[in-house]
């Protein structure tokens, strides 16, 4: 094992400046480019997403407010129908973007027209941020991936930086030997690097801006990626073509397809990912056009664009201190199309990949992290100059998470209705006791029942109209391994999914207390590899939806709660055993129906085998402890 590699510059090119200066949100600045699309067809696709879905909800909450307005409208009921048009809104959003979805299928939209020919070459970083990740992981997709570019005959010259973040000795050691030899064994023509900060000062947002301050100048594009990013060589070509060919373009992002699913867990989001996904992403595409927005990873990006646009200031937190926008790639996205650069998304491109956490606990975990920067995005709204799309995706970034705890309060309220006037814990508004309302008798377990069955329907329509379109085509459920094997799966995914939703609306909810009150999740870090939690860490984990689900029973067995809530409760009280089953290994532990297997599993793409070649070799030479020979 080799020494920890010295910090600084050491295996990095000349340095080539670039300034980038934090942005000021209150004041509008002066467009860097000209472009501004006001198009029909892009008022066309927005009016086609937002009608069907507010039309409908002022529908319902019309008639909602009917009913409740019979005796007087009191605080609880406005409250509550709040909440309700707020769910349902959302949900109907996403029905609205699988019509989109399938309007623009009809349509055969192509992404692009232009020839090979029309493309002029750039220089363009791969720019891989890591932090204490696994080595031989890390290191075997970037092999994986430079070879495969390698194959192509590209017009682009490109070059590999692995931007280093660690600050454990032992792992540092490693990154440097993986480093020489992804060195050593590098195709001619593509260029490999690796720099390593003394600090994470401001995290993977602060690593990036190191490399653009330092060596952005001589790249007119990067590709951002992550530490389990993993992208052929055609897809990364096919982005740094499109930004060629269209000069107005600050940033195009692609759609990512999970990876590497070897737990029950994993592969039920892998199967949703890739069965109903591509519908919501289509959708997506359409509405959004050139005001598109930002994940993080797996986009290309032009350099000086985002150098010039894009630097995020600090927020004022508690008590006037200094507060990191986390959930940067919505806020750098908004920052770039204020500019008046197009952000373009290409659903259709392929060969874009990443990995997704292996069990409950470490899917919850990357949650929570995500869910404190998106709720920040609420003190974001009010940034001047923002296009009112991008507006509009920091809304949905945070409302995706305050969804929950309306859920859970809706669920508190059908608790206190009982399931008849009978049981009714909660009594009108009365003289005796004018702070605890009696809902009218109207309001009992059949109406919460019509309304649950409604939002459930909404909330599966992605799913049935995916489904739908591949079992009704056979060259696509060949794909799955037949039909029969496909509507299993779709059945077991259903299944899950409705079983862990209960679990998550809890720690989703959980999530959003913390971040409102300040404080975090005192847990380690996410782990790339599947773990098996031992059960007395599973019952510090899920303590509270535990105890909820007690709760719920008891109410059920006493007659209190309508059976309408038994899914619910059975799942909350089964949050253990769910969250020990979601590591269970597929192939080794599970019959093939409940495998949920998809087209990358049945038959992995190329660049994903070649990735796991290149792991098992980087991880041979690491466990050895030995230095690739010059």
């Amino acid at each position: 094992m080799t020494d920890t590699p010295p910090l600084g510059q050491s295996w990095m090119p000349p340095r080539a400046p670039l300034e980038m200066l934090a942005q000021k949100l209150h004041q509008h600045p002066a467009p860097i480019t000209a472009y501004n699309e006001r198009s029909n067809s892009s008022f066309a696709w927005r009016l086609a997403l937002f009608g069907p879905a507010l039309v409908g909800t002022v529908l319902m909450l019309n008639g909602l407010y009917g009913w409740f307005a019979e005796t007087g409208m009191t605080g609880l009921e406005w409250v509550l129908l709040s909440m309700i048009g707020l769910m349902f809104v959302w949900v109907s959003l996403s029905v609205s973007t699988i019509g989109l979805a399938i309007a623009g299928l009809l349509a055969r939209a192509n992404q692009s027209d232009a020839a090979p020919s029309d493309v002029p070459g750039m220089r363009v970083a791969l720019l891989l941020p890591i932090y204490n990740e696994p080595t031989g992981d890390v290191f075997g997709n970037a092999s994986a991936m430079l070879e495969d570019l390698a194959a192509r005959a590209s017009r682009h010259v490109y070059a590999l930086f692995v931007l280093s973040d660690t600050n454990d000795p032992v792992v540092a050691a490693k990154e440097l030997q993986a480093f020489a030899l992804l060195q050593a064994t590098a195709p001619a023509g593509v260029s490999v690097h690796y720099r390593r900060r003394a600090e994470n000062t401001d995290k993977k947002v602060g690593n990036l801006v190191d490399w653009i301050t330092g060596w952005g100048g001589d790249f007119e594009a990067m590709v951002v990626l992550d530490a389990d990013s993993l992208m052929s060589g055609r897809a990364i070509d096919c982005l740094a073509d499109e930004m060629s060919r269209d000069p107005k373009a600050g940033l195009i992002q692609t759609c990512p397809v999970l990876i590497s699913a070897d737990t029950l867990f994993a592969r039920l989001q892998q199967f949703s990912n890739i069965a109903y996904g591509w519908l919501l992403a289509e959708g997506l595409a359409r509405w959004s056009r050139s005001e598109g927005n930002y994940w993080g990873h797996n986009a290309i990006i032009r350099t000086r664009a985002f150098a010039a646009s894009a630097g995020l200031p600090y927020l004022t937190g508690r008590r006037g201190r200094s507060e990191l926008i986390l959930s940067h790639d919505f806020v750098e996205a908004g920052l770039l199309r204020r500019a008046g650069w197009r952000l373009r998304f290409l659903p259709r491109l392929t060969g874009s990949y990443e990995e997704t956490p292996r069990t409950l606990i470490d899917y919850v975990l990357r949650d929570e992290r995500w869910c404190r920067g998106n709720l920040q995005h609420l003190r974001l709204l009010g940034t001047a100059g923002l296009h009112p799309v991008s507006r509009f995706h920091l809304l949905h970034g945070a409302v995706s998470y305050l969804l929950s705890p309306a859920w859970f309060m809706l669920l508190v309220i059908w608790f206190l209705l009982g399931k008849d006037p009978d049981t009714n814990v909660i009594r009108y508004f009365n003289e005796a006791n004018p702070l605890f309302p009696d809902w009218p008798p109207a309001m009992s377990h059949i109406d919460s029942a019509v309304f649950l069955v409604i939002m459930y329907a909404l909330l599966l329509t992605p799913k049935l109209v995916g489904a739908t379109i591949i079992a009704t085509h056979p060259k696509a459920t060949r794909l799955y391994g037949g039909r029969r094997s496909f509507l299993l799966a779709f059945a077991v995914e259903v299944f899950l999914s409705i079983a862990y939703a209960p679990i998550l609306m809890v720690q989703q909810t959980r999530a959003v207390l913390r971040a409102a009150l300040g404080t975090s999740l005192s847990w380690g870090k996410q782990n790339r590899h599947a773990i098996v939690y031992p059960l007395r860490e599973l019952f510090r984990f899920h303590w509270v939806e535990t105890a909820l689900g007690v709760i719920l029973t008891a109410g059920l067995a006493s007659g209190l709660v309508s059976l309408w809530l038994i899914p619910i409760a059975a799942s909350l009280l089964m949050a253990v055993p769910l969250s020990a089953l979601s590591a269970v290994p597929v192939v080794r532990c599970l019959p093939g129906p409940l495998r949920m297997q998809s087209p990358h599993t049945l038959r992995e793409p190329a660049i994903v085998r070649k990735a796991k070649d290149k792991r098992g070799r980087i991880h041979a030479v690491l466990d050895a402890g030995q230095m690739p020979a010059d």
